[in-house]
């Protein structure tokens, strides 16, 4: 692979692979070879900060902000009425695989008027993860076209929130959002390490298929 320049508490679990990175967790492996950058995107309140604290070997790097009275005029609450604070530029993490690929994440912000800066943070991506919440198919919609405008490939995960609809089945999330039938789409909790790189990994996997010859 080629080279490039939340809504729910955090839970580390005892999955994240510490040993992939330096041994004092900030300087990168000896065996890494390809560095990658790596989008997590999708609505406001969906969970990105959660999951990049849940994977991220180093300190997670975090822009937020509470939220308050002014903002509320012009940000969504529906369904994420418990959030206190929001990105307001970037999440950053990293995460080693084997193999010696190194993800560089980097958390988009999920309101409106953050479009501006999209595509800076998108520069250099080789593929985005978007969080969706079942609770709210339609708050997904800007993003995924943001995300196919800028013509980054990218799998779906659904964070899968405790009160989150069970009577979808894969067919119709995919016929909702709209998906490719090569869109990669899986089910994830943010806040489970393993289950954050699971989805990671499908995306990792999707970009390996389309462009083989940078899988070296």
């Amino acid at each position: 692979m080629a080279s490039a320049p939340s809504s729910t508490p955090s839970a580390h679990s005892s999955g994240r692979p510490r040993d992939a990175a330096g041994a004092d967790g900030i300087h990168l492996p000896d065996t890494a070879r390809d560095l990658v950058k790596i989008l997590v995107a999708g609505p406001f309140g969906v969970g990105k900060t959660t999951l990049i604290d849940s994977v991220s070997e180093i300190r997670p790097l975090h822009t937020e902000e509470h939220l308050s009275e002014a903002s509320a005029t012009v940000d969504d609450l529906a369904g994420v009425r418990d959030k206190a604070s929001t990105t307001v530029a970037i999440d950053f993490g990293r995460l080693s695989l084997p193999g010696g690929v190194v993800l560089y994440l980097f958390g988009t912000p999920g309101q409106e008027r953050f479009r501006a800066l999209w595509d800076d943070i998108a520069y250099g991506a080789l593929g985005a993860l978007v969080l969706v919440d079942s609770r709210r198919l339609d708050a997904s919609f800007d993003v995924l076209g943001l995300v196919e405008d800028s013509g980054l490939p990218y799998a779906v995960a659904f964070n899968d929130f405790p009160d989150a609809p069970r009577n979808h089945g894969p067919e119709q999330l995919r016929r909702a959002l709209d998906l490719e039938p090569g869109t990669p789409m899986v089910t994830c909790d943010a806040r489970d390490t393993n289950s954050s790189i699971d989805a990671l990994l499908a995306l990792v996997d999707h970009l390996i298929t389309r462009d083989p010859l940078e899988a070296r």
